[in-house]
């Protein structure tokens, strides 16, 4: 991944969405930055009611209406996945547009999860003006299924500069 918003993989230059607040190797929750470094994939998510199962050799899993990411950091759950309603303060993974239709869950502050450090940071489909996003990677959804079915099981951010 390259900070001007680009992914590389197997050759090929792809544009992508990166967070509002640009990317950070110190990440923190709410601050709208994508977290620098190695993010693996730890497996994909996906609207079943939308498309296909997708081609991957990640874990993959069809979302439900009822499924949320806790990304309050005084929550035990904090950047784990919850099922909704939830008290904490959460993201809902069931949405109308179609960001989340797939989400690459990556490893970011999971192992352990640091509280405060940044969460839901997910590989998910861009909106069709490339808007920032809120600390993810978002990429065209025909490019993002492409990659995962030719093994896509990481990206690299590099912070500017």
């Amino acid at each position: 991944m390259q900070p001007d918003g680009r992914l590389v993989f197997q050759g090929r230059v792809l544009r992508a969405a990166l967070g509002r607040g640009g990317v950070r190797v110190h990440k923190a929750e709410g601050d709208g930055a994508t977290p620098a470094g190695l993010l693996p994939l730890r497996r994909v998510l996906y609207r079943a009611d939308r498309l296909a199962i997708p081609r991957t050799a990640l874990p993959r899993e069809p979302l439900a209406e009822a499924d949320g990411w806790c990304d309050d950091p005084a929550d035990a759950a904090y950047n784990r996945p919850v099922r909704l309603p939830y008290p904490a303060r959460h993201e809902e993974l069931w949405r109308r547009d179609e960001v989340y239709d797939v989400i690459g869950v990556l490893g970011w502050n999971d192992a352990p999860v640091v509280r405060g450090a940044g969460s839901a940071i997910f590989l998910h489909v861009a909106r069709p003006d490339f808007a920032p996003t809120e600390g993810c990677v978002a990429l065209p959804r025909a490019d993002l299924l492409a990659l995962l079915a030719e093994g896509l099981t990481a990206i690299r951010v590099l912070p500017a500069g």
